[in-house]
């Protein structure tokens, strides 16, 4: 339930093409995903306050999502039939985003705090793979060939429980400790990406830039430029410097939010909530 009881709430599940927004939150004077869907949810409801929609992983400017998880609060019965107001939403919002699903939050739910990993996918085009330029939004080209064997290798070597400070560009009383629970490269071998290089990154929470950086980090072993060597020294230091690539924001999509059986949602959000050390 929300922390307000008088109201109810509803999960959301959407995708956008972050081209063409400076990321997921709400800024003014710029086109945000969050401006654009409190905007048109609040005319579609006729309603004269924006709700406020909170999201499971706030992307960056450019940044893509295939699977957003948000929950918004509202005035119980406003929201009498979910799937015409999906519809209708739909009708409305702008081409690059869409809302997939609308139904009531089982009780505990928050879209950030009760989720217990996202998975994100960056894609990488190689020199001799060209890939059709209507994928040039979703992916990154690189200038030389990677081996996905040192990325692989390498990318053990970040698993598990760490401070990646050295990947996240720090904000004051935040912490950059993280459970990194899934890093690999894959290259795809059939479909109209063939020959693209997906690195899927899977952890308990993300902080910013922390994906675009440890793939980033991954291709400068991947290229030869670097070794496992200077991984482990960048990533052991867990402070952030100079030499650490961060890719571009296109080739970055949220894939998808995992979140625990309804019993465990209240649960998680209390635990995520709390800040983490790396002997908790």
């Amino acid at each position: 339930m929300p922390a307000d009881a008088s109201r109810e709430r509803w999960r959301l599940d959407l995708g956008y093409d972050g081209t063409a927004f400076s990321g997921w939150a709400a800024q003014t004077g710029r086109r945000t995903v969050q401006g654009e869907l409190q905007l048109w949810l609040a005319r579609v409801l006729e309603v004269g306050e924006q709700p406020r929609l909170i999201c499971a992983g706030r992307t960056d400017a450019g940044v893509h999502a295939r699977g957003q998880v948000a929950h918004v609060d509202l005035a119980p019965g406003l929201l009498a039939d979910p799937r015409q107001v999906t519809g209708r939403l739909n009708r409305v919002l702008p081409d690059d985003v869409v809302v997939w699903r609308i139904a009531p939050a089982p009780e505990g739910f928050d879209a950030r705090f009760s989720a217990i990993w996202r998975r994100y996918v960056y894609r990488l085009s190689e020199p001799e793979a060209p890939v059709h330029p209507i994928y040039r939004h979703q992916l990154t080209a690189l200038r030389a060939p990677v081996d996905l064997d040192r990325m692989n290798s390498s990318a053990g070597l970040l698993l598990g429980l760490r401070d990646f400070g050295a990947f996240c560009r720090r904000r004051e009383g935040a912490t950059t400790i993280r459970t990194l629970l899934d890093l690999r490269a894959d290259r795809l071998t059939d479909g109209p990406m063939a020959g693209v290089i997906e690195c899927t990154v899977r952890a308990d929470a993300f902080c910013h830039s922390m994906v675009r950086s440890l793939i980033g980090a991954l291709v400068e072993v991947g290229s030869g430029r670097r070794d496992a060597a200077w991984l482990e020294q960048v990533t052991a230091a867990a402070v952030r410097g100079p030499g650490l690539p961060v890719l571009a924001a296109g080739g970055l999509t949220l894939e998808e939010v995992g979140y625990p059986a309804d019993t465990g949602l209240a649960p998680r959000a209390v635990e995520a909530r709390t800040v983490r050390t790396l002997t908790a």
